[in-house]
């Protein structure tokens, strides 16, 4: 089939655009995608509704319900396979029991793409659903893997543990497009005179900041005018630091890291860390805010250390490095600036949209 003819190409994503690994893994590439000859339809295995309710603690029974609703409108759209040149799974099709229906796609001759950005194949449980932790299954990641015709992962080392399994794997990094924000020069002309420390997230994420509760307590008793700030944590506090919290939408994200200056993304120093895709201190970078991250796994690519943001490997190194850019307005202009236009450079979501287009029309051509 040639590049440049028109294919179609069924998308089924775990989340709907609300959910930040659908939004950047599909949602962002379909405009892109379509002016590149691909027709492209999305289903999501959760509404808006479901991926609310899922973030939620409680609700057993309801969510019960809610999935095996979800599960049926996906079977009935997979029932229309037929109509697709290729279908892109962002993650599985459902989110537990063996790939059966990945199986019967694979012997009906339909091309399969698997698409992740996180460790899928190490296990960690649900904060807010232990039916869902009872459920999961590294070992149906790897099956995924030696199934489908072609593995795209979010980073180098995911796509290196898929080659492990057999997979035959391409990397496609997260794309993340600047034009969404103001520039970092218009943005940085004229800052408050107070420094804004931010956090964007999901409740299922803010956990990672107890791995800097003290050194946040730190910081906060040094430097008393400080703002902080975050964005969809869901109900948290934190003793000794003044925690502003606001839901998150995508309307307000813009506004709010317009706000930040400075942007946070702990993690854990545990394997599954590793296969965290940037996609936080990318958004940062992109919005002109200066991230500081754990040092570990694709942030140590991502970032240039003191030019595009700072990394931190130990307790010492997340006072240091903002004890230094609380201090420094220079240095968190200079750094700002870098960031954005690094992730400009490197992170298209036309350019990465067209790494996509290229494995569609392949497979297409050889399906």
């Amino acid at each position: 089939m040639a590049a440049d003819k028109t294919i179609s190409v069924l998308f089924l994503t775990r989340y709907p655009v609300e959910g930040a690994s659908s939004r950047y893994r599909v949602f962002q590439y379909v405009p892109y995608l379509e002016k590149m000859g691909i027709a492209c339809t999305v289903q999501s295995f959760m509404d808006t509704d479901m991926y609310r309710l899922s973030l939620s603690s409680g609700g057993t029974v309801k969510k019960i319900g809610v999935t095996l609703r979800a599960m049926l409108q996906r079977l009935g759209m997979l029932a229309r396979f037929r109509q697709f040149d290729v279908i892109y799974m962002q993650r599985e099709l459902f989110p537990f029991g063996p790939p059966l229906v990945e199986r019967f796609l694979k012997r009906m001759g339909v091309p399969l793409v698997f698409d992740f950005d996180d460790a899928l194949f190490i296990k960690k449980p649900s904060r807010y659903n232990p039916i869902a932790t009872f459920f999961r299954s590294p070992g149906k990641t790897l099956d995924m893997f030696r199934l489908v015709d072609r593995t795209v992962a979010g980073n180098d080392w995911l796509r290196e543990s898929a080659e492990k399994e057999g997979a035959k794997a391409i990397t496609v990094e997260v794309a993340e497009d600047t034009r969404r924000f103001v520039s970092a020069e218009e943005k940085l002309a004229n800052r408050p005179d107070y420094v804004t420390i931010g956090w964007l997230g999901s409740p299922s994420t803010v956990k990672y900041m107890a791995e800097i509760e003290d050194q946040l307590r730190e910081v906060a008793v040094r430097h008393s005018d400080v703002r902080w700030e975050m964005m969809g944590s869901g109900e948290f506090a934190m003793e000794g630091v003044p925690w502003v919290t606001e839901d998150w939408s995508i309307e307000d994200e813009k506004a709010a890291l317009a706000r930040y200056d400075i942007g946070l993304m702990p993690l854990p120093q545990q394997e599954w860390s590793r296969g965290k895709s940037g996609g936080k201190a990318r958004t940062y970078m992109a919005a002109a805010v200066v991230p500081v991250v754990a040092a570990i796994g694709y942030n140590s690519e991502l970032i240039r250390e003191g030019e595009t943001g700072f990394l931190c490997d130990g307790e010492a190194d997340w006072v240091t490095a903002l004890d230094r850019l609380i201090g420094d307005a220079d240095l968190r202009r200079k750094v700002a600036s870098a960031a954005q236009r690094d992730v400009e450079a490197r992170f298209s979501p036309k350019q990465k949209a067209a790494e996509i287009a290229a494995v569609l029309h392949e497979l297409a051509s050889a399906g």
